[in-house]
């Protein structure tokens, strides 16, 4: 055992927030905490770090145990660059080197066995801390989480507040600690950080738990999840998803077990009722003793509403809703992407992903005409409304009420219809007269989406709509854009979310490439880790580099669904490989010759390299059948 809570109870200002909580943390376990805002999972770790006491219960913990808490805000120490915020979390070992280099001083003036001695255990205490390899495995942990060489040097005062946490994130892993507390770890990070964060997890060795709304990221790290709910725990084995199959089964079964032990206690309590005074009171008052003691089921809670954000039937659009040729985006001098091509029709929703700058929200904007692009074509189809949903909420006006920054898409609707569709994104009451400056950032969202959907448009473009939902909120989005009858194109970095609701995956990659993919984003990362799984094996086994200008394309479309630009570039690339393959057949046949030559047969050093040009040869040939094949039934599929 790491630690256990047993029954832990905390209110805040009378307000009841963890009402009998308990559970235990063993060594290796991989958590996820979950639970709506404010059900107290945040209170759950100061608990543990003993930043708060319970009201009652008890938290017990091991002797000694090192914990490891990622917090919301993160300091440094000031002057301290990237790279030493970095190295300072391996106090005890800039320690021990600081005792060696003082013994080694002492050394060279005068050796004692008691200085050799105790520099030995020095040595043998640092080598066990991995003392050699910390520096790199600083350096590697900086470079997963997007702190390229060049920023190292950067002071941390000047860094930004999603910097500061990615770096706060850094040095917490390289702490070594024994359980890592880590409170929303994708905040701030970009889609590569997070993969590359969950691939850490996934081999780290020790205990964690994790808050986090990225259900994928829950999905990829946790196989044990602990819900917050009425104030208490409750725990399922598997991961997030295992989760809600899990716990509507919970469900189910305890709401089936509350009826019938209601049906019970009504029929027990008429008995007592009936007989209490008569000739079976003996009965009727052993029944009532019996009723004073059972254990009640508590009726299943019903969840708190989460927004019903049920779109209205739009008007129809034509069948091409957007075609995008040959198209390069930017600022000026600046090109961020290019050679964007793909078709988008009635009824289809793009999924739009990438890092940090690499052009996704620069792209929505040239779409929608807010930017000029560079070069290229953009064609909207007839019939197209389109409704902008910015992640900086810079539509909404600070200065109005909520129900009146409603009322500037439908200035003419009247009160009662305003402050009922309002009510459906949990403004209810006089909420609806708050100030818009007076909201958080989930409610902003909320009367952001509140608008955007009144506006009963056909098209949706909407730029990272889950950052200020909670789960269940984005569970109702995700429902209601199933459902809506319109087009949509959406940024998001949240790739639960468009496994539910994207049908193409846009995908700015660096070097100013894009990709676009037929499927959701989980069908394209697996394609994607195959594409690269395969470069990798050809490269390893025949010690090469692969051609980086080489094309990569990936599953193919139906021709429906293809602008005539990547039809034509499909048909290309079959022809050249057809040309290829012969010609690669001929090289590998003359190697073939020359291996079987007594003369290289003789000469070790020759073999080796015609043996090395035999693999190279072979792994290209298999590599232009396997590109051609799929090709071909692309086409095949499409004709």
């Amino acid at each position: 055992m790491l630690f256990r809570l047993s029954d832990v109870q905390k209110s805040y200002g009378g307000t009841e927030i963890l009402r009998g909580v308990s559970f235990q943390i063993n060594p290796d376990e991989k958590v996820g905490l979950v639970g709506r805002n404010g059900a107290g999972k945040t209170t759950v770790f100061r608990m543990i770090t003993e930043e708060e006491s319970p009201d009652s219960g008890d938290v017990f913990k091991t002797s000694g145990l090192k914990i490891g808490l990622l917090e919301q805000h993160v300091d440094f120490t000031e002057g301290e660059t990237v790279h030493t915020a970095a190295l300072s979390a391996f106090k005890k070992l800039h320690d021990i080197e600081a005792e060696m280099r003082r013994l080694e001083h002492e050394m060279a003036e005068n050796v004692t066995d008691e200085i050799l001695e105790e520099y030995a255990e020095l040595q043998s205490e640092f080598e066990h801390e991995d003392g050699f390899t910390y520096t790199a495995k600083a350096e590697a942990i900086l470079l997963g989480l997007g702190f390229d060489k060049e920023k190292w040097d950067l002071r941390t005062e000047t860094l930004s507040g999603g910097q500061k946490n990615r770096l706060g994130l850094a040095r917490l892993l390289l702490s070594n600690p024994d359980i890592l507390l880590l409170d929303e770890p994708t905040n701030h990070v970009d889609v590569d950080a997070v993969e590359w964060l969950e691939n850490f997890l996934q081999t780290f060795e020790k205990a964690y738990i994790i808050i986090s709304h990225d259900r994928y990221f829950l999905d990829r790290t946790c196989k044990r999840i602990i819900e917050i709910e009425a104030g208490k725990a409750v725990t399922y084995v598997g991961n997030y998803s295992k989760f809600l199959v899990e716990r509507e089964l919970r469900r189910e079964q305890q709401q089936r077990e509350f009826e019938n032990q209601q049906a019970f206690i009504n029929k027990t309590q008429e008995f007592i009722r009936k007989n209490l005074a008569g000739q079976k009171t003996k009965q009727a008052k052993s029944r009532r003793t019996m009723l004073e003691k059972i254990d009640r089921v508590e009726a299943v809670i019903a969840d708190k509403a989460s927004g019903n954000f049920k779109v209205k039937k739009v008007e129809r659009a034509g069948g091409n809703v957007l075609s995008v040729e040959d198209l390069k985006i930017g600022y000026g001098e600046k090109v961020l992407a290019k050679d964007i091509n793909f078709t988008l029709h009635r009824g289809e929703c793009l999924g739009i992903i990438g890092g940090n700058g690499t052009g996704k929200t620069t792209f929505l904007k040239t779409i929608l005409g807010q930017i000029r692009e560079l070069s290229g074509k953009m064609i909207w189809g007839t019939k197209t409304e389109i409704g902008y949903y910015s992640q900086q909420l810079e539509d909404l006006e600070d200065r109005n009420e909520i129900i009146s920054e409603l009322r500037r898409v439908a200035p003419m609707a009247e009160n009662g219809e305003l402050r009922s569709f309002l009510a459906r994104f949990l403004f209810f009451g006089e909420d609806v007269f708050k100030l818009v400056s007076a909201l958080s950032g989930g409610e902003k969202g909320r009367l952001a989406l509140a608008k955007l959907i009144y506006s009963n448009v056909n098209v949706l473009a909407l730029d990272e709509p889950t950052n200020h939902l909670d789960i269940p909120s984005r569970e109702a989005l995700e429902e209601a854009l199933q459902t809506y009858q319109g087009t949509i194109l959406t940024v998001s970095h949240d790739r639960y979310f468009l496994d539910q609701i994207a049908t193409q995956i846009l995908s700015f990659e660096d070097n100013q490439k894009v990709e676009i993919f037929n499927g959701n984003y989980s069908e394209f990362h697996d394609w994607k880790e195959k594409v690269q799984s395969s470069k990798f094996q050809v490269q390893s086994q025949n010690g090469v580099k692969s051609n980086e200008n080489e094309e990569i394309i990936p599953p193919q479309k139906s021709k429906n669904q293809l602008s005539k630009s990547e039809q034509q570039k499909i048909e290309k690339r079959i022809k050249e490989i057809e040309k290829e393959i012969p010609i690669e057949e001929e090289n590998l046949k003359k190697i073939g010759i020359k291996l079987n030559s007594p003369e290289i047969i003789a000469d070790h050093l020759e073999f080796q390299n015609y043996t090395e040009q035999y693999q190279i040869s072979e792994a290209k040939i298999q590599n232009l059948y396997d590109e051609w094949e799929s090709l071909e039934r692309g086409r095949l599929v499409r004709e």
